[in-house]
């Protein structure tokens, strides 16, 4: 790619180009080792005009209502002029390497909204379900002028712990049940969320949507932190009709001055920077370590040692780590 292309793409994405916004996004999720070059340098270009966003984490089981709930959040949101980026990862199975890039279908206003953004994102089998590139597509959209980013989890696995590391607001949807539900609830996902929101409060379910909150703010008061400056949250809403999800955002607003004016908000996101970096640290060596012919040849036939039980995987990591050092 020439110096001209690379300035008429970071011109695109100033300028909130949609054509340009999503090349600048395809470069940045590349695993190109040329374009990972270039898109260092237009993330450089565009640094300046990144930043400035609310990042928010939504997660929540399949069937809770994620994509309706993104959908309704994201509308009320354009309506009163912000400008939306949704970033909704996908799984991508570990098989196959298929995704199932459905979102845009489940979210019909947002998708035809002129200030709206839906970007998805197959994870590619990395761990948590999220792209390596989701940080750099995060700036790419906030440099294009989008102020609210969305970034919605598979909620499985390591997911919802690797999504709340590169946000400012982590929202939890949960569906109504009994109390008993709480016995499937992971402690470390609640521990994560900064707001509990029962989605699916309505008609016949509303009664048992506002008892289920009850029971969960309950479980919340157990866990809090009486360090913390932010007791977490229990609301009811329902994506359909729209109930609450304007509450949801008044909670978001005012976790965010509360984080600016206590200083969490600065340390939060110089420690997602630090983070970042052993990531492009970490995925820069195993490419490294993968991509040297010499080393390549040597681990599938230590992986075969392994399967055939002459090797244990601690001997094996160190044999492939001590070649590697002496070919640095």
């Amino acid at each position: 790619m020439e110096d001209n292309e690379l300035e008429l793409i970071s011109t695109g994405v100033l300028s909130g180009d949609r054509t340009w916004i999503s090349k600048a996004i395809t470069l940045v999720e590349s695993s190109s080792t040329s374009d990972k070059e270039i898109a260092d340098n237009l993330l450089e270009i565009i640094s300046s005009r990144t930043g400035s966003s609310i990042r928010v984490g939504i997660t929540g089981s399949p069937g809770v209502g994620k994509s309706t709930f993104i959908d309704e959040l994201g509308t009320y949101l354009t309506s009163i002029g912000h400008g939306v980026a949704v970033l909704a990862v996908d799984p991508s199975s570990s098989i196959s390497g298929g995704s199932i890039l459905g979102d845009k279908t489940r979210m019909d206003r947002l998708a035809t909204d002129p200030n709206a953004f839906i970007r998805p994102s197959p994870s590619s089998g990395v761990l948590g379900g999220v792209s390596r590139g989701t940080r750099k597509t995060m700036l790419v959209l906030e440099a294009a002028g989008f102020d609210v980013i969305l970034v919605e989890t598979v909620g499985v696995g390591q997911s919802e712990a690797t999504v709340a590391e590169m946000v400012d607001f982590f929202l939890l949807l949960l569906l109504p049940g009994s109390g008993d539900s709480l016995q499937g609830i992971k402690k470390g996902v609640l521990e994560l969320a900064d707001l509990i929101a029962v989605n699916k409060a309505d008609g016949e379910n509303e009664l048992r949507a506002k008892q289920s909150a009850r029971d969960y703010q309950s479980a919340m008061t157990l866990l809090s932190s009486t360090g913390s400056h932010w007791a977490t949250p229990v609301l009811t809403c329902s994506a359909l009709t729209g109930q609450g999800v304007t509450a949801i955002w008044d909670q978001i607003n005012e976790h965010c001055a509360n984080a600016r004016e206590t200083g969490s908000w600065d340390k939060r996101r110089s420690e997602q920077q630090i983070r970042w970096m052993w990531s492009l640290i970490e995925d820069q060596l195993i490419y490294n370590l993968k991509n040297q012919t010499s080393i390549s040849q040597m681990i599938s036939k230590t992986e075969e040692q392994i399967q055939n039980g002459d090797l244990s995987p601690a001997a094996a990591a160190k044999k492939i780590l001590n070649v590697f050092k002496e070919s640095t």
